[in-house]
């Protein structure tokens, strides 16, 4: 018999299951689609009963793919910052998943900055006032969702606590210290729930999870379908620094890119630092109550600009969309500044809003295309720029659906005028909450042995600079801060 590691990677558009064999092979994979609401403009929802169904559906394919396989321990990777409410003793969902797309509660945060807390919640929390972030958003679900029901009767958590409490049988409400460095509730340096931002925030630490390393057991699975009893839960973390670890990005200094709907851009730091303007400070994740900390930049739009350029120019998938960014040079002056839902780091401003420019009669759909490729890159080259020395000391690593385009990573190597290391991990998210699981079930005795398992990265390197590339950035500068008056 197979004896494996179930990885779970619940994301914001899809729930992702894989067994990982003691050699790190991936031997089975199972997915399934999660939808997502906007029941106004600006507000983002998900449904937790649909978010538990899909990923329960992911894992039960993922197992019949691989019959007979032992499974050791589970991992959990998790999309950040989306919370919600549940009652303690029916399970129930109380309100919806909102997500960390949703701008619903800017109102809350701008009244906050503008009582001046917002210099105490960076310092604290390594996070700058936006709604993305989860306080303001579990203190709008007290409100308007627990109905005055107290802490004996609800759970608040993000999805990492909502998977685990479905897999316990509802015997196990935590999260780790990665997850919750997100909310804006933890005190980053100390990795407890911090009582003035609770106050300041209008959250009873009652609702919340225990927080636990990111590695090590949490409970065992109760009642699951497709699972026996008893499987040790042995790893939860946020899917962007599960993905840092699944790159073997172990070293000060080490950086990875994700692209997905949004991006995230996370560098390995020594300890804990104040952020550069517009960045945020984080756990990476915590190994026997030892943090790893590191900087991060989040870009809300990234690949998810593609579908809607393609369906905006008329063309049939995203593949026509790269096809046809691809028989032009460069843009041509057009540039596409993705700003639909606001722009995040190193920005910050959820006032903005997207914006195309730069048109002239030689302007064509070829450059909207390329204008669009384009833009993920340069969103990436101004949270390295923001990041300064610390984000180009070590190994750039680069994961999620838009690596395997060979157009578009050299686009970034460009743009960053630096290489890009591309392992053949597209579950490197999933891979990192399986090797911390691993790692706390004795699967894998140490880091090092993960080490060895991760293969070895394809390097994309820079052509070099050009008048083009230097003409794109001061076209992208200057599109940016049209967008931000916007």
């Amino acid at each position: 018999m197979t004896s494996a590691i179930l990885a779970i990677d619940q994301g914001t558009t899809n729930s992702k299951a894989i067994l990982i064999s003691e050699t790190g092979d991936v031997i089975a994979r199972g997915s399934a689609a999660v939808d997502i609401a906007h029941p106004r403009s600006g507000w983002v929802e998900q449904d937790a009963n649909e978010i538990w169904s899909s990923q329960l559906s992911a894992i039960l394919d993922c197992l019949s793919a691989a019959p007979g396989t032992s499974v050791e321990a589970i991992g959990i990777s998790n999309q950040r910052e989306s919370v919600l409410a549940w009652d303690r003793k029916t399970g129930e969902p109380i309100g919806p998943v909102i997500s960390w797309q949703c701008r619903r509660t800017a109102d809350a945060c701008g009244r906050i900055a503008n009582a001046g807390h917002g210099p105490l919640v960076l310092d604290r929390t390594g996070l700058p006032l936006d709604p993305m972030f989860p306080a303001t958003k579990l203190a709008w679900l007290i409100e308007n969702c627990a109905r005055g029901r107290g802490p004996e009767e609800i759970c608040l958590g993000t999805v990492d606590a909502w998977l685990v409490w479905n897999l316990s049988g509802g015997t196990v409400h935590a999260t780790d210290a990665s997850n919750a460095s997100r909310t804006q509730l933890l005190n980053i340096e100390h990795q407890s729930w911090d009582e003035t931002l609770l106050e300041l925030f209008g959250v009873d630490a009652g609702y919340l999870p225990e927080v636990h390393d990111s590695s090590g057991l949490r409970g065992v699975t109760s009642g699951v379908t497709g699972l026996s009893d008893g499987v040790p839960i042995t790893s939860a973390i946020g899917d962007s620094h599960a993905a840092l670890f699944g790159q073997g990005a172990f070293a000060t200094g080490d950086s990875k890119v994700t692209f997905g709907t949004g991006s995230s851009i996370m560098t390995a730091i020594g300890g804990f630092e104040a952020p550069p303007e517009g960045l945020t400070t984080t756990i990476a994740w915590a190994l026997s109550g030892q943090p790893t900390y590191a900087f991060e930049g989040n870009i809300l739009v990234s690949a998810s600009i593609f579908p809607w350029t393609a369906e905006l120019l008329g063309l049939g998938s995203v593949d026509a969309l790269m096809s046809l960014a691809e028989t032009v040079p460069d843009s041509s002056g057009v540039s596409l500044v993705p700003a639909h839902v606001g722009l995040g780091a190193p920005h910050w401003s959820t006032e903005a809003r997207g914006l195309i420019s730069g048109f002239s009669f030689g302007s064509g759909p070829a450059h909207v295309a390329r204008a669009a490729a384009d833009s993920m890159a340069l969103q990436v080259y101004d949270v390295f720029q923001a990041m300064g020395a610390s984000g180009g000391a070590g190994m750039l690593f680069v994961d999620g659906g838009p690596t395997k385009n060979p157009f578009l990573m050299q686009i970034l190597a460009n743009i960053l005028q630096r290489p890009i290391a591309i392992r053949d991990a597209a579950e490197a998210s999933a891979l990192g909450a399986g090797y911390l699981a691993g790692l706390a079930a004795g699967f894998w005795p140490s880091r090092e042995a993960i080490a060895a398992l991760i293969p070895d990265a394809h390097s994309v390197e820079p052509n070099p600079a050009c008048e083009a590339r230097d003409r794109t950035l001061a076209e992208w500068k200057s599109s940016v801060e049209r967008a931000l008056m916007s």
